[in-house]
């Protein structure tokens, strides 16, 4: 079992507080996992066994009809006045489950945990309910750091390499060879389509999600719209309508198969309707529905980068200044932080693009130059150019 330190030590700091710990992130990210290890936590405090009350609503052994049930068995294993630790996890499987959690909450007794493979947990009915009751921690598979603390390798060019051609997710750490890594992932993506997205929003016509499916993982880290997704399909002859494109899209980050990324006006500080970019939860994901062939190590890399300013605590946006595009644009309550992402600038052409899309930020704010060049870390009249997997393994 893999340590999720980050993660567990963030539940740690809200145990006991007043308020739903919500779990959310891709199936198989190790949600799942971080619930048996908070709990071996609380029973290493002293928790009793009796107090912890743990429900995975994918096991067939606990088959609710509705919430009533579900609220039913919970509430008659609370027989005493001392705190009792609820863990529900994927709870979006038992029918108005937002009505167990809501009960279960206005017991003072009583602390809730709850998982969700599916960003509709907290949409609709359970936000309007829960509002301003609930915390949501979101969990992503291993970072890179989390692959070189496993290994407890040096990080590298080669472990970098394997990490994205072994895949992120935890379990994939125990397969041996690409086949069964790419095995996996056709089962873990067959079950998202089917279970999390297809049965949901009833949809019928799956070869017509994968298609978009395939499109996105082809284009990530491309400008697209959903015009030019309908367009492109359409003139492949498949005919889809611009709305389904959107709904089945809706649906896949939904299910956090891919992140939809922004533009953001640096000089006006605004952000801007058109165009926007979409990042795979994990870039491996893509050899489920494409193989393993015409690997765009730029975009991925990207994308690897991406994720990482998410794990910690940015809002990220691409940045528009002037007619120059910038990668990434990172907020947090310290303010921005500007990023290019290039596998190499060695040219001298490439690193003078680069630079130029940073030098027309007419601001103070850290702006730094990621490459997996293997180059001390150098600086351009304040702007960073350092080794992209130093800085991913940094603490951030």
């Amino acid at each position: 079992m893999i340590e999720r330190k980050k993660y567990v030590e963030l539940l740690k700091k809200w145990k006991d507080k007043d308020l739903i710990k919500v779990v959310t992130g891709i199936r198989r990210c190790g949600k799942s996992t971080l619930f048996e290890l908070f709990i071996q936590y609380l029973k290493s405090i002293g928790i009793k066994e009796s107090h912890i009350i743990s429900i995975n609503l994918e096991n067939p052994e606990y088959e609710f009809e509705d919430y009533k049930d579900l609220y039913k068995y919970i509430k008659e294993k609370i027989t005493d006045e001392d705190k009792y630790y609820v863990f529900l996890d994927e709870v979006q499987n038992v029918s108005k489950f937002q009505k167990t959690v809501d009960g279960l909450y206005i017991m003072k007794n009583v602390d809730v945990y709850i998982t969700g493979s599916n960003a509709y947990l907290l949409s609709g009915e359970l936000a309007t309910l829960l509002s301003g009751r609930y915390i949501e921690i979101k969990m992503y598979p291993l970072s890179f750091k989390e692959y070189v603390d496993y290994y407890n390798k040096e990080a590298d060019e080669k472990l970098y390499l394997q990490y994205i051609n072994k895949s992120s997710f935890p379990y994939a750490l125990n397969l041996e060879s690409e086949t069964e890594v790419d095995d996996y992932l056709d089962a873990l993506y067959n079950t998202i389509i089917v279970k999390d997205i297809s049965t949901r929003k009833k949809i019928s016509d799956t070869s017509m999600l994968s298609n978009i499916a395939k499109f996105m993982f082809d284009n990530i880290g491309n400008l697209l719209s959903i015009k030019k997704i309908s367009d492109t399909l359409n003139s492949d002859g498949r005919s889809i309508s611009i709305h389904t494109v959107e709904s089945y899209l809706s649906s896949l980050v939904d299910s956090y198969v891919f992140n939809k990324i922004s533009r953001f006006d640096i000089k006006g500080k605004q952000y801007l309707q058109s165009g926007e970019k979409y990042y795979a939860t994990d870039v491996t994901m893509r050899y489920a529905l494409l193989g393993r062939r015409n690997l765009d190590a730029g975009h991925i890399l990207e994308n690897i980068v991406y994720l990482e300013l998410l794990r910690r605590g940015y809002k990220v946006y691409i940045g528009k200044t002037g007619d120059k595009e910038v990668d990434f644009v990172a907020e947090n309550k310290e303010g921005f932080r500007y990023f290019q992402v290039a596998y190499t600038t060695r040219e001298e052409s490439t690193l003078k693009r680069e630079l130029a899309s940073l030098q027309a930020i007419n601001d103070h704010y850290p702006k730094t130059i990621l490459t997996m060049d293997l180059d001390p870390i150098a600086d351009f009249n304040g702007i960073k150019k350092m080794n992209v997997i130093d800085w991913l393994i940094e603490n951030g």
